[in-house]
This record gives structure tokens, C-alpha cells and sequence, in this order.
């Protein structure tokens, strides 16, 4: 059995992670600070949870403090002796003004939480996937964004910060030359997801106009990013590594 910690795990593109990877026949850690609205509440975390009954343990915990990844990894390796891939969903979105106008206190959060949430995550989970069994089958996954690529219009703290994870990721992979262990980025498009009526709000339009921009117009659907993470996941997915996923359905056209 393959066993996975997932950020961010309560409910939207996290959460469709866990379930693949279950499906997949991993155990995962669920980990989510469960903070309540615009974030996910402790209730859909158990309801995770109890969906998978002896696949899925729940943590309630912050990206941003390492103590509590620490015991989430330590929830891992006390329930299954080991961890072979981490998924690095965690994430916020603020926006709606220009670069000049944005609040610095929007941009320290995004950097926090987004960007410092995936390098605390690295550091604490790293480590102890070398020291596994099988590291050269172990895989970290961050979940980017397209504005890790694009600029986004009344985004520029958001798209400043994911430009920092695909940073990250890239950084972490020269670091993890030789070891077998890989890292990558997987960007998701506009997804079906609570953060995505968060933006639409913001530019005063629907989630299906925000799908519309893309060559598939429509919204991607939270599984098929789960997908694409799961690949990314996997023994096979090291092939993918220092450097991102595109799972935007084509963006901007």
C-alpha cells in the first residue's frame, strides 16, 4: 500500500484527490485547518473521512505552522509506517484591485498560506520520504494555478504567489537530483470549486463564463484535476518532474 498526506484535503480539488488516490488503493492523512467559510469546515473534513472508513485518517491543521505538519506526518507513519506522496493543496485567493490598490495584508496571507504552505509542507515531509523504504517511487505534487504561468487581472498578489510555488517545486527537484524522489506542479484551469465562485464574484461574472475561456469551455470538473495530481502521484508520474502539469483545458482562447 502507497500512502499519501494531502493539504488542503476537506473539500474541493483536495478533496477529489483523497478520493482518487483511495481509489487507487493509497491510505492518505487528510490534513485541512478547517477554519470554516470562505474555507472548509471540520464537518466536511469528517465527512471525508468517515466516506473511507480505514483509508482515510483526518488532521486538523495549518500550512503554516510546522508543528502541525509535523504531527500530521507523524499520524502517517504511526497508522502506516510509511509516506510515499504528498499533495499540496492547501490554498486561499484574495483579489479584486489592481497591483496598487491590493492590500498588503491580502498579499502576506497569500504568501503564508500559498506559497510558504508548500515549502513548510516540503520541509516536513521531505525528509521523511527519503528516509522511506522506496524513495525513488516517492513523489511531492504542489498544486500551482494557471496564474503560476499567466497574469491574472486584479490578481497580482495571487499570481505573484503561484509564480512562487512553481519556484518551489522547481527548486526542490535540483535539490532531490539522484535520490529518485521527484516533485512537480500540477496548474489547474477554472475548476468546480468554492475558490472559483470567489473569483467570478470578483470580476462580477459566472463560473461557467471563467470556462468559457478556456479551448474546452466549460469549468473542469474537480476530479479530472484529481486525475492529473494522481498521475503526477504515482511511481509512474516521476517522469513529470521539475516542472508543471497543465490541466487548464487550454486557457484563454
Amino acid at each position: 500500500m502507497r500512502v499519501a498526506f494531502v493539504t488542503g484535503a476537506a473539500r474541493g480539488i483536495g478533496a477529489a484527490t483523497v478520493s482518487r488516490l483511495v481509489s487507487d488503493g493509497y491510505g492518505v492523512v487528510a490534513f485541512d485547518s478547517c477554519e470554516g467559510e470562505p474555507l472548509a469546515t471540520r464537518e466536511q473534513l469528517d465527512r471525508l473521512a468517515e466516506t473511507f472508513p480505514g483509508s482515510v485518517v483526518p488532521v486538523v491543521g495549518d500550512v503554516r505552522k510546522p508543528a502541525d505538519l509535523a504531527r500530521g506526518v507523524e499520524a502517517a507513519i504511526a497508522t502506516w509506517g510509511r509516506l510515499d506522496a504528498v499533495v499540496a493543496a492547501a490554498s486561499v485567493i484574495r483579489g479584486g484591485w489592481p497591483l496598487w490598490e491590493a492590500p498588503t495584508e491580502d498579499l502576506d496571507l497569500l504568501w503564508e498560506v500559498d506559497a510558504k504552505g508548500v515549502w513548510n509542507t516540503a520541509a516536513a515531509t521531505v525528509p521523511v520520504m527519503l528516509a522511506g523504504p522506496h524513495p525513488q517511487t516517492c513523489r511531492f505534487v504542489a498544486v500551482a494555478s494557471v496564474a503560476g504561468t499567466h497574469g491574472l487581472r486584479h490578481l497580482a498578489s495571487y499570481t505573484a504567489v503561484k509564480h512562487a510555488v512553481v519556484g518551489i517545486v522547481k527548486g526542490l527537484a535540483a535539490d532531490l537530483v539522484g535520490t529518485g524522489l521527484t516533485a512537480s506542479a500540477v496548474s489547474p484551469g477554472a475548476t468546480d470549486t468554492r475558490m472559483l465562485e470567489q473569483t467570478a464574484d470578483m470580476y462580477d461574472m459566472t463560473m461557467q463564463d471563467l470556462g468559457a475561456h478556456q479551448l474546452i469551455r466549460r469549468v473542469i470538473y474537480p476530479a479530472e484535476i484529481a486525475a492529473a495530481i494522481a498521475f503526477c502521484a504515482s511511481p509512474a508520474g516521476g517522469v513529470v518532474n521539475g516542472t508543471v502539469l497543465h490541466a487548464d483545458g487550454g486557457v484563454f482562447g
